[in-house]
């Protein structure tokens, strides 16, 4: 069988998705440079919010006849028409795959934009053949260099500045890094998040990108510790971590890693240092791994599998362990860092690699879009991704933060 071939089960949400997603409640425009469909896509089916909250994402409609020619005149002439008719914060445009294939050169692009509007335009290295959390990872990494290029009076805030409302100095400030629909969806995650933070006396600073304005987070450096709760996060993380001393914590908040995770925050806030709260050692700021998927070698075979983004599923994974005593192996389907992942976790993508896995599993936790290639005999439990299966099972996906939502999904085991 042909690897990267999907013949029955779906494939994950681009990385053009991605960014527009993180970038989707900041105020600015996202132009997606292609010929139309990624648009309709990603608003219809991967962006639960487009239906309840403005926002300025637009496809370029590029045809036959401009790709061929090499003809970026209206593409151009399009975009600066509509930034002087909508005032968007920044201007963001990023290439699908064609544009990629024919080296358009969206920097130069980006640069004229800019020129002729004044309003501050970058592109980011996407090109629809990877999955969701790399493009998430790219724009929350191009806003952390902005953030802090602001802070230090290199580059004009792009939205009016503010530090938001001043917390008892009993509070310790943070960031939540990575939070997005396509892994929290529309559910009261959000709500959850900060609710667990107030009751350990944390004051959420700015969540990138759900429920925080572009000036919340341009006001990010004055946290004093970062939470990356998805891969997407990661690359925030780090541009803080090098450049702010910013220190770091990895993990999502579920179950028994509520506590761990909050202790790991504080520890991070007293010594400065960077946790992974999944692998349980401290990190060193260290450079960007490599982002693309990797399919490891055929592993050995694992009664319990539980399938999702890496930080979020390992969580669960983690929480779920805590409570029923009963290892889970966890399979991450997309990018993401091998310094992130537990030395059993596996990175496999191709239908053809995850069937033979699950022919052997007793129980598999993961999205119903995989159902059809699962073996009848082994104990199916339902956790709909929004990066996957879209809005089909939206009304389904739990809020695991939630220690109510949490209790709820371990009756099913």
């Amino acid at each position: 069988m042909l690897k990267q071939t999907a013949r029955i089960i779906s494939t994950y949400s681009a990385d053009t998705f991605g960014v527009c997603s993180a970038l989707f409640e900041l105020g600015g425009m996202v132009v997606i440079h292609d010929p139309s469909g990624c648009n309709s896509t990603y608003t219809t089916h991967d962006e639960p919010r487009w239906y309840d909250m403005d926002s300025m994402i637009y496809v370029s409609g590029l045809n036959e006849q401009d790709a061929i020619l090499g003809n970026d005149q209206r593409l151009l002439d399009e975009t600066i028409a509509t930034v002087r008719q909508q005032q968007p914060n920044f201007v963001c445009l990023i290439p699908s795959q064609i544009p990629f294939m024919i080296g358009t050169d969206m920097t130069a692009l980006a640069h004229l934009v800019e020129q002729a509007t004044d309003v501050p335009t970058f592109t980011l290295p996407t090109n629809n053949m990877h999955y969701y959390a790399q493009g998430s990872y790219y724009a929350f990494a191009y806003l952390a260099k902005h953030v802090v290029a602001a802070s230090k009076g290199k580059e004009k805030y792009w939205a009016p500045h503010t530090t938001g409302a001043p917390p008892s100095s009993q509070l310790l400030r943070i960031n939540l890094l990575g939070v997005t629909p396509q892994d929290f969806s529309v559910n009261g995650s959000t709500v959850s998040l900060h609710a667990w933070a107030a009751a350990n006396d944390f004051f959420v600073q700015s969540c990138w990108a759900m429920g925080s304005t572009l000036a919340d987070i341009e006001a990010s450096t004055a946290a004093k510790v970062n939470i990356v709760l998805t891969y997407g996060g990661l690359g925030a993380a780090r541009v803080l971590a090098q450049t702010c001393g910013i220190p770091y914590v990895i993990g999502t908040p579920i179950g028994g890693m509520q506590t761990r995770l909050a202790q790991a925050v504080k520890a991070a806030a007293r010594n400065r240092r960077n946790y992974n709260v999944i692998t349980g050692a401290s990190c060193d700021v260290e450079a960007p791994m490599p982002l693309a998927a990797s399919t490891d070698a055929a592993p050995a075979t694992s009664d319990n599998l539980l399938l999702g983004e890496s930080v979020y599923a390992q969580s669960l994974a983690l929480a779920l362990e805590a409570v029923t005593g009963t290892p889970y192996r966890t399979i991450i389907p997309m990018e993401t860092a091998a310094s992130l992942l537990r030395p059993d976790t596996l990175r496999i993508t191709d239908e053809c690699d995850l069937e033979p896995l699950f022919q052997q599993a007793r129980t598999i936790i993961g999205d119903p879009m995989y159902a059809p290639i699962m073996p009848a005999a082994a104990h199916f439990i339902s956790l709909p991704h929004e990066a996957f299966s879209g809005r089909l099972y939206a009304a389904q996906i739990p809020d695991l933060i939630s220690p109510q939502g949490f209790a709820h999904f371990c009756e099913l085991l």
